[in-house]
């Protein structure tokens, strides 16, 4: 797997068919792989405080390097996953959040609104978070960008003694 990117990616209900649609288009990427922690189908729902997890601990072990999180709004996806220290996830609603998310914020993880988001959008948004890196298009900040993320990190280790 040298030189892929290695996503886990998990929805509620409301996310489902948006994740399918993600799922299926990543598929057709080379250079992904995908690790699908449901849920499958509509027989099978869980909520979106059993899913979140799921993506969190693969990111945290290692598992998977990205996320992507998807229920009604995204919002609540995106709460639960920020409670793991050492996951930085935005909900991300366009083309500029999705890919901002990477370049001010380094998310690791997005989240998105299956109400909210169409499936041919969620891919798109999917793609240009995957395109760019930390600080990319904002050199002229990057010293910002990094010294901001860097005190996030300070937050974080505080907030989770």
């Amino acid at each position: 797997m040298p030189g892929k990117i290695v996503i886990a990616i998990a929805s509620d209900l409301s996310g489902l068919p948006l994740k399918n649609a993600i799922v299926e288009h990543l598929a057709r990427r080379d250079d992904v792989v995908l690790h699908d922690f449901g849920i499958d189908s509509e027989d099978a729902p869980q909520p979106y405080f059993v899913q979140a997890p799921k993506v969190a601990k693969a990111i945290l072990s290692g598992e998977a390097s990205k996320g992507i999180l998807i229920c009604g709004t995204g919002q609540g996806m995106a709460i639960v996953a920020n409670k793991f220290k050492g996951v930085y996830a935005c909900v991300v609603d366009d083309l500029f959040s999705g890919e901002r998310a990477k370049i001010v914020n380094n998310a690791n993880v997005i989240t998105l609104g299956g109400w909210i988001t169409a499936p041919f959008l969620g891919t798109q948004i999917v793609d240009a978070w995957l395109a760019v890196a930390f600080t990319q298009k904002m050199e002229f900040k990057k010293d910002f960008l990094e010294n901001a993320f860097r005190q996030v990190q300070v937050l974080e280790d505080e907030a989770f003694k």
